[in-house]
């Protein structure tokens, strides 16, 4: 079994997944629109551009989204998504990266437990953690 995180936007999951795949330096694997699909038929021709599904491929994981149909869109809370880092430098330029125009919650800083850890919601509304243990 392998875990990854599934996220849901309104809209912008597309302009979200390009700007995950070059901070996280993963590549785009697949990616379908709702009027690409078999659904096509079936959905609102306003809704056509969004994405039905996609996913990204990092040497860690992936991650996966769609824009939700918008009477179903959660505003996301009550979780975060977690990178795992081996060094201090690859947590700061992910850092600098990622949360560009989003929400600082803990700046990237050493504390008890990590070389570097730092908590934000990026520009899009996704809530990330950030951490580097410390080497023992």
């Amino acid at each position: 079994m392998k875990l990854n995180p599934y996220l849901s936007f309104n809209g912008n999951c597309d302009a979200a997944f390009m700007f995950y795949e070059k901070c996280l330096g993963g590549k785009i694997a697949f990616k379908m629109t709702y009027g690409q699909s078999p659904m096509a038929s079936h959905t609102p021709a306003e809704q056509h551009n969004r994405i039905m599904h996609v996913t990204l491929e990092t040497v860690g994981g992936a991650l996966q989204g769609a824009d939700a149909p918008p009477q179903f869109f959660p505003q996301p809370q009550g979780f975060s998504v977690s990178l795992n880092v081996d060094t201090p430098e690859e947590a700061e330029q992910i850092y600098k990266a990622l949360s560009v125009n989003g929400q600082i919650r803990m700046p990237l800083q050493e504390t008890f437990w990590a070389a570097r850890f730092a908590m934000f919601i990026d520009q899009f509304g996704t809530p990330w953690m950030i951490n580097c243990g410390k080497q023992a």
